[in-house]
């Protein structure tokens, strides 16, 4: 299957770029909190700084060699390998359990592997273990859409938008999808 299986696998990798390289900055002494509690501002003008605070906390596992894990999954992503990809998240879930940033990595890869499934199961893991993933929830409103759960869909869109309202893509896909489910009634 090739890189982007689907017109929205190149949506999905392009959401899951901007979230992965994003460029980091200090986050100084604002807790996840304040900066969750900052993103979803909707009038926030400085809501990129705050959503690369976020990113560099959520990929921060504690641990050199787990965040090495991440790293080399991510670069494997980038290069459109995704078995690569998925064997470096899933060592890293598997010595790492309960850092969620390996599970929603390996979420995306297993996405433009097209094994919907398994990535579904892992948004699941990621959002148990944060539930403010804005990532995940776009990953699985896309996922949804792309098997016509249409009304799922949306509510993960609705979800992601919740905590992160400054996603253009994901309000795009919102309304698309509330134009074409939306009828006329007779």
């Amino acid at each position: 299957m090739g890189r982007f299986a689907t017109p929205l696998g190149s949506v999905f990798a392009a959401c899951a770029a901007a979230l992965f390289l994003a460029l980091p900055v200090s986050a100084g002494a604002a807790t996840l909190d304040e900066l969750y509690a900052e993103l979803a501002d909707p009038d926030n003008r400085e809501w990129q700084r705050t959503q690369s605070d976020i990113l560099r906390e959520w990929s921060n596992s504690g641990s050199p060699a787990m965040d090495l894990l991440l790293k080399r999954g991510r670069e494997a992503l980038e290069a459109g390998d995704t078995d690569a990809a998925i064997e470096h998240f899933t060592a890293l879930t598997d010595h790492a359990p309960d850092f969620a940033e390996g599970w929603n990595a390996r979420a995306t890869a297993y996405y433009l592997a097209g094994q919907f499934g398994p990535s579904i199961a892992d948004i699941r893991r990621t959002l148990a273990l944060n539930d403010h993933h804005f990532g995940a929830l776009s990953g699985l409103g896309m996922i949804f859409e792309e098997l016509g759960y249409d009304s799922r869909a949306m509510e993960a869109y609705r979800a992601a938008l919740a905590i992160h309202p400054h996603q253009e893509r994901i309000k795009e896909l919102l309304a698309q999808l509330e134009r074409k489910t939306s009828g006329t009634r007779l």
